[in-house]
């Protein structure tokens, strides 16, 4: 069978899953939705797209339909995951989940009701580097002592990743740290049990913090750094070093090197060095085999949980 899928957002990200689903056997895109009627139409043309709107709620109405990929403003996450489960549809939402807890814990729990295929787009789950380093604790050969972790962009005004202009906001906390608040307690196979954070100035047209630090630690006792920012002119991205007890690991976005920074070949720890094309893959199957799949919305959940007590933290 083949899956239908409508894909919401298409911006720079959705491009990108765009670009990974072509590489996929048994999926097809069916419908696209963006809120430029003329700029969708110009990207479905490009992929071969038959249909196109700007409203989700179209997409939905296809019969055809069987899953949704939502590439949305992060404010719309939670609201469309929950859209597409009521009409039937199975449903990736790019990270975050939800920019709060109340909103995460009400997706999680509509994919309970629905039993419906549900899954969060957290991509470090999927990066072959990071997969090498899971294998390995998988294998008992390497054991998480410490996470260092650095998340850099330059992003004083409000640009997506193609460098063009937003309309909404991004957030260091509910999207980037999301990354890695996952990634640690996933690494770790132990869940967070204390967390710290602090923020610089609150920027004063864009209304969040453009610098961050977030402490954690797992129940097994590994701990995590995190350095956040949107003022950083240097190397941008995020950057990990594992520190563990038969040696470190330092990830550059696929790229995976040792202490010594001699590179790691990863190449053939999947069927791709794509991570979004991975995380589809995950997704299209969980469906296939009617089974959980890997960074599942209730998976996930633990992370905005955490999240949700830094904010705590940060507004008090």
């Amino acid at each position: 069978m083949t899956i239908k899928v409508a894909l919401a957002g298409a911006g720079a990200f959705g491009i990108k899953h765009l670009d990974g689903i072509k590489l996929i056997d048994g999926v097809e895109v069916v419908s696209l939705v963006s809120r430029d009627l003329e700029k969708t139409k110009e990207v479905a043309d490009k992929y071969g797209i038959g249909h196109v709107t700007t409203d989700l709620a179209d997409s939905l109405a296809l019969k055809e339909v069987d899953a949704v990929i939502l590439c949305t403003p992060t404010q719309m996450h939670a609201a469309q995951a929950m859209q597409c489960m009521k009409a039937g549809k199975h449903v990736q939402v790019e990270i975050p989940l939800a920019d709060s807890l109340a909103d995460a814990r009400a997706v999680v729990a509509m994919q309970k009701e629905t039993g419906l295929v549900a899954m969060c787009g957290h991509t470090r789950r999927f990066n072959p580097s990071h997969q090498f380093v899971h294998k390995r604790i998988e294998a008992g050969e390497f054991n998480i002592h410490q996470m260092d972790v650095q998340t850099y962009f330059f992003r004083r005004t409000n640009m997506n990743a193609l460098g063009q202009p937003r309309s909404w906001t991004d957030h260091l906390l509910w999207h980037h740290a999301a990354h890695t608040v996952d990634l640690f307690a996933y690494q770790c196979g132990s869940p967070v049990v204390k967390a710290n954070a602090l923020q610089g100035p609150i920027h004063p047209s864009l209304g969040i913090a453009m610098d961050m630090s977030i402490q954690l630690k797992a129940a097994n006792g590994a701990i995590c750094t995190l350095s956040l920012s949107f003022n950083n002119e240097g190397p941008l991205g995020t950057f990990f070093r594992y520190i563990g007890d038969s040696a470190t690991y330092i990830a550059r976005y696929d790229d995976l090197f040792n202490g010594k920074e001699e590179k790691i070949d990863v190449s053939k720890v999947d069927v791709s060095m794509n991570g979004i094309e991975l995380q589809d893959r995950e997704f299209f199957a969980a469906i296939k085999e009617g089974r959980e799949p890997n960074a599942s919305v209730a998976a996930v959940l633990p992370c905005y949980e955490v999240l949700h007590q830094l904010e705590q933290q940060l507004n008090a």
